[in-house]
């Protein structure tokens, strides 16, 4: 076997692994399907081994397709991450960090000034969409957008979305259908038959399973019935996602109808980690968080003819590489004066060669309170920090302690650096950056590197309110229909 195929793809050999040089004819422009799931975490899914929920259709997509194994969300939580999506940029270039604010959390235990939010993707900044629909193709957005503003200063038909509907909203959904999976994903399928005869590109963005949790009645019951796994027991939970994924099943099944699943790319994947509580053991952190559990996500690609079926990749990889994925399926070019982060996947499932970039980067330069698994502390999922992870290496710069306390020169006693092997420790346990200090170091420059080179913006003043003794606000108890994102 190559070595090129040894270091970047985890088969054991190449008829098992990723096969198949070239696309059939007919999929010179394939029909390319999202499905964007909201709050679902890495551990959530039968394939990766949760032993009370249930996903059979997602883990038939995994059969049939690649499995990302180290795939992730452009940002730890909702609105950042599709705008990385949709941009195919990361943070600092398009200015979306957060929901509504970067000033999350309690002022007096902020030691910075966090950079301000932009809380919607700017009109001037090319979405895939436009960018699709300038290849010949016909557009839908289905379901959740979150990229416009708190006043909906953008739609989804100011940014490329030829077709567009949403029914969910806040609680929405119907009797029946209370998260709406199956009204997004029957106007999905309308869509696909409607245009059936040209090129489509449908973005189906569930609003499940974020919270407040909902299910149908007949799931509910049939999670309360079973009985409860070691990490993960909660039947509404797990009724919330077997309704996702079965509204999955009747997207794919009226793909088979229509005769286009031959001739189709399916991605599945999530915005950002586990909400509510579900463990994602063995991985540390939940949304919000820049941990694994924050950022790593199932990720899927399906593509008959090309992507070899039930094959793995352990290449990192991340949302913004959709953007540039999709066009080199489409056989289309990158919009003039567009600056894509993201690279095209297709040297991977096409077993073309490996990615020209090393690493993916990931900059959040505010707060994010209310950790539901605990990360770093008790009081944040995340204080303004910037990531960088490298062939399963993973580093942390935290820029309280970096700008604060001393920079480099205080490397060794101020924990402004963490440093993992996320292949030996997936679950950051074990900081490395006092032992192997060549690593954290080569890193770390690239990450400076990188910080420059996009221009980010970096929190460096003291804030006014910070109280080093002001003890943490009591934890509040979370309900079922806590909506905090």
């Amino acid at each position: 076997m190559p070595s090129i195929l040894r270091r970047f793809c985890s088969a054991i050999s190449i008829t098992a692994a990723l096969l198949l040089a070239a696309p059939p004819a007919h999929s010179a422009q394939p029909n390319i399907v999202l499905i964007f799931a909201d709050d679902l975490g890495w551990k959530d899914v039968g394939y990766q081994g949760t032993d009370f929920y249930e996903t059979p259709n997602i883990d038939r997509l995994a059969k049939e397709g690649m499995v990302f194994t180290a795939g992730y969300a452009g940002a730890g939580n909702c609105t950042p991450s599709r705008a990385c999506l949709l941009s195919g940029q990361y943070t600092p270039r398009h200015g979306v960090y957060a929901v509504g604010n970067t000033r999350r959390g309690p002022a007096e235990l902020m030691r910075m000034k966090p950079i301000p939010n932009t809380d919607s993707l700017a009109t001037a900044n090319v979405t895939v969409a436009e960018a699709m629909k300038a290849a010949g193709y016909v557009t839908g957005h289905f379901g959740k957008w979150h990229v416009g503003g708190k006043n909906g200063d953008t739609s989804p038909g100011d940014q490329g979305f030829d077709v567009t509907m949403d029914k969910n909203g806040k609680g929405g959904g119907v009797h029946d259908d209370p998260k709406a999976v199956y009204a997004i994903t029957q106007a999905a399928c309308r869509f696909m038959e409607e245009n059936k005869e040209r090129p489509f590109f449908a973005y189906v963005a569930h609003h499940a399973i974020h919270s407040a949790l909902q299910t149908r009645q007949a799931s509910l019951d049939r999670f309360s019935a079973k009985k409860a796994g070691e990490q993960h027991k909660d039947p509404l939970y797990a009724g919330c996602t077997y309704d996702l994924d079965d509204a999955i099943g009747i997207l794919l099944a009226k793909l088979r109808e229509l005769g286009l699943d031959q001739r189709t790319m399916i991605v599945f994947t999530s915005d950002n980690g586990a909400t509510q509580g579900s463990s994602q053991e063995p991985l540390r952190g939940n949304k919000g968080s820049y941990h694994e559990g924050g950022i790593r996500e199932p990720f899927i690609v399906r593509w008959p003819g090309v992507v070899k079926a039930a094959s793995r990749c352990d290449v990192p990889v991340i949302n913004q590489d959709l953007y540039p994925t999709f066009l080199a399926a489409a056989g289309a070019s990158v919009p003039k004066d567009k600056v894509l982060d993201g690279e095209s996947l297709l040297p991977l499932p096409r077993c073309e060669g490996a990615l020209k970039r090393a690493s993916i980067f990931w900059h959040f330069p505010g707060y994010l309170d209310d950790p539901v698994i605990r990360g770093r502390d008790p009081v944040f999922r995340t204080r303004p920090v910037t990531v960088i992870n490298r062939d399963h290496w993973k580093l942390y710069l935290y820029h309280e302690e970096w700008q604060l306390d001393g920079g480099r020169a205080a490397l060794a006693t101020n924990n402004a650096v963490e440093l993992y092997n996320l292949r030996d420790d997936i679950g950051e346990r074990r900081n490395l950056a006092s032992i192997n200090v060549e690593k954290r170091d080569a890193m770390l420059d690239e990450l400076l590197q990188w910080l420059a080179r996009t221009e980010a913006k970096l929190p460096n003043e003291k804030s006014p309110k910070y109280a080093p003794d002001a003890a943490p606000p009591a934890k509040k108890k979370r309900s079922k229909e806590d909506t905090a994102d």
